[in-house]
Order: C-alpha cells, then sequence, then structure tokens
C-alpha cells in the first residue's frame, strides 16, 4: 500500500488515515469519532479532497511537519516490466486470428487500402491497427421489397392510371469471373463501392420499376404480359448496380399484386370489364374471319382450278376436231363420193340414233304401212338383256 499507519504525533490517536488525517477526528477538531449511538460518521468531502490535494504534493515518501509521512513506493522491476510487455505483444498476436464461415470470404484491408481475400476456415492478419478483415457472406441470398407492408407504391401507367405495385427482388454478392488486373473481386466492391446494400437494391429497384411501369398502359401491366415487366424490371435494375460497380448479382424478382388503389377501384373495375368485352368481341369477330376466309380462298381456288380444266378440255377437244376433219378430208380427197356417203349415214345416225321413229310406206301398198323400230330395238334389248335359260324355255314353249 502506498500509505501505512505510523504512532506518533500530536493528536491523541497515533495515526493517520490515507487522506493524512488523524483516525478518529471529524474535520472539526472536537472528538466526534462516533456518533452518540456509537455508528461512525461520514467523512467530509471538503476535507477529504484537501488532505488528498496536501498528500500528493509531499509526494509518495513525504512527511508532514508533525513528523508523519507516507508510506514508501517501490518501483516494478525491469523483469516483470518485460513479462508483461511480452504478454502484451502475444495477446495483440493472438488477436489476429479469426474464422471464416463456409460460403463466405474475408476482404483484407491493411491501413485501409485491399490487400487480399481470404477462404472459409481459420486465418491469420496482422492485428489492428495494422489489418482488418470483413467477412462478406457471398452464397446467402438477400431479399428486399418494393411496396411491401404498410408502405404503398403508386406508380403511374402510361395512360395516365394509378396502380399499386408489389415485387420481391433476390440478390447476393455476384461470382468472380476472370478478373482484369487491378479489379477488385466482388465480395471487396461490395464492402468498398456502397455502403447500405440493402437500401440500394431497394431505390435501384423502385426505380427500375417506375420506368417499366410508366412505359406500358395499364392492363398491359395487371394482366396482359406480368411476366415481360418482371424480366425488363430485372434488366434495368441489375443494368443500375452494374453502373454502380457494386458487385450485386440479382437472382430473380417476384411480381406480386398489381391493383388499382382502393379509391378508384370500382371504376377501374368496370374499364377491366369493358375491356374484357371488348376482347372477346374482338376474339370471335377473329375466329369468324379465321372461318370464313379460308372457305373463300378454298372456293375461289376450286373455281380456278374448274376453269383452267375446262380451258384445257375445250382446247383438246378443238384440236382433236380439227385432226379429225384433216383426217377426213384426207379420204375425202381419195374417195369423194364413199366419204360423203359416209359423212351423211354417220350424221343420221348421230341425229336419229335417240328418237322415236316410225318408217311409213309411201305409197301404202304394202300389208303393213308402217314400221315401229322403236319396238323393234325394245324387243331386240329385252331379248339381249334376258338370260339363256329363259331363252330355251321360250324356245321349247313355242315348240
Amino acid at each position: 500500500m502506498p500509505w501505512t499507519d505510523k504512532p506518533g504525533g500530536s493528536g491523541n490517536n497515533g495515526g493517520e488515515g490515507p487522506w493524512g488525517r488523524p483516525e478518529g477526528q471529524n474535520g472539526s477538531g472536537g472528538e466526534g469519532g462516533r456518533r452518540p449511538g456509537g455508528d461512525r460518521q461520514p467523512p467530509d468531502l471538503e476535507e477529504l479532497l484537501r488532505s488528498g490535494r496536501e498528500r500528493f504534493r509531499r509526494g509518495p515518501r513525504g512527511g508532514g511537519r508533525g513528523g508523519s509521512g507516507g508510506g514508501d513506493f517501490k518501483m516494478p522491476s525491469p523483469r516483470i516490466f518485460g513479462l508483461g510487455a511480452a504478454a502484451i505483444v502475444i495477446l495483440w498476436l493472438v488477436s489476429g486470428f479469426y474464422q471464416v464461415s463456409p460460403g463466405a470470404q474475408g476482404v483484407v484491408t491493411t491501413f485501409g487500402n485491399y490487400t487480399g481475400m481470404t477462404s472459409s476456415g481459420l486465418n491469420w492478419h496482422m492485428p489492428w491497427p495494422v489489418q482488418t478483415v470483413d467477412i462478406v457472406e457471398v452464397v446467402e441470398d438477400r431479399t428486399v421489397s418494393v411496396g411491401a407492408g404498410q408502405q404503398r407504391t403508386l406508380m403511374l401507367t402510361s395512360d395516365l392510371n394509378i396502380v399499386d405495385v408489389q415485387m420481391d427482388v433476390n440478390y447476393r454478392v455476384a461470382p468472380d469471373g476472370a478478373l482484369a488486373e487491378g479489379e477488385l473481386p466482388n465480395a471487396a466492391k461490395f464492402i468498398f463501392n456502397i455502403e447500405e446494400p440493402r437500401q440500394l437494391v431497394q431505390a435501384a429497384a423502385e426505380s427500375a420499376l417506375r420506368q417499366v411501369v410508366g412505359e406500358n398502359e395499364f392492363s398491359f401491366v395487371i394482366s396482359e404480359d406480368r411476366s415481360g415487366v418482371t424480366r425488363r424490371t430485372q434488366e434495368i435494375l441489375q443494368q443500375i448496380l452494374d453502373e454502380y460497380d457494386s458487385g450485386i448479382e440479382i437472382i430473380r424478382m417476384n411480381f406480386g399484386k398489381a391493383d388499382p388503389p382502393g379509391e378508384v377501384l370500382p371504376a377501374q373495375t368496370d374499364v377491366v370489364d369493358a375491356r374484357s368485352e371488348a376482347e372477346r368481341v374482338v376474339n370471335e369477330a377473329t375466329r369468324y374471319r379465321n372461318n370464313i376466309v379460308p372457305r373463300a380462298r378454298g372456293e375461289a381456288r376450286q373455281i380456278e382450278l374448274d376453269a383452267e380444266g375446262y380451258g384445257q378440255r375445250v382446247v383438246r377437244e378443238a384440236r382433236g376436231a380439227a385432226s379429225r376433219f384433216n383426217d377426213i378430208y384426207a379420204e375425202y380427197i381419195q374417195a369423194p363420193e364413199v366419204t360423203r356417203r359416209r359423212m351423211y349415214l354417220e350424221t343420221m345416225e348421230r341425229v336419229l340414233g335417240n328418237m322415236n321413229k316410225v318408217v311409213m310406206d309411201s305409197d301404202g301398198s304394202g300389208a303393213v304401212p308402217y314400221l315401229n323400230l322403236n319396238e323393234i330395238a325394245r324387243e331386240g334389248q329385252a331379248r339381249r338383256a334376258s338370260p339363256p335359260s329363259s331363252n330355251s324355255n321360250n324356245q321349247q314353249g313355242g315348240q
């Protein structure tokens, strides 16, 4: 202890307290070490401060005028100083060990400058303030939402309609590919180039979504091509993050609700119903057109083919008639009378072949004044058409 109780002095008590004050006396010099009830009185704060200042002015070994002095102060030995310094250095070096979990990377900086990356496992670096390490989860999927919870995200479409949209964004630290000379890994970009990654992704996603919604009509956003809105928003968001050189990769985006605000919901419902009815009418007209137009085209093609066939038939018949005429004329040159007679008979056969004919005797001298050729012809046809057995039976009956 820097002080010890020593006998002596001018007081009734023989020792002094740690603040150079005789034990058993109060600050007023009277007897009062104890209260009337037998308890010790609390020390006077001002007296303690005054005594302490006098004690420090005298020094560790100084004594007062009354012969009372402080205790002896012993300086530690050099060996103790060496052991303490060695222990401090060992603790400082041991503090450089750190653990990197699987799926994470350590970004090492030396005096604030990037110096390297460490993989998962137990690693060591020069302790602070020489080197520091930031652990970055590179395989963890992070999620932010636009318009989630109580927050409403109202956006204006190209046809001046208001829509309340909600979208979830999943992102992560992009895997490292082939790095150019002097280029930082993506985990280092994630640490150094951006300050609040979550807020950055959320703000950029909302900006990209507003741009896509503003480029399209209300019906396109809420029903017609929601996947197209999601794909286009992801492309724009990734471009924004690449411009910031953030080292972030967008994994997927889930387009949630896209509804008109509740204040205008009835009017928007009527608009949607009217558009649905218009689409139904258009679809019916399209179906009717798809039915009528191919049929008309088929009929037109049939008429064209019939006309082509008729033309080819007429031309061929004309060519055949001309060829027959040339053949008959060649025969007529060789035998004019015979050819003329033959042409007459063939013509009469063609003209009178299908007509009802009755041959009359001109002078009526015969027993039968006419010959019914039609009846004779029908009997001949019936006879040729009847089976042979019938003919033989008829002959036997006649006999």
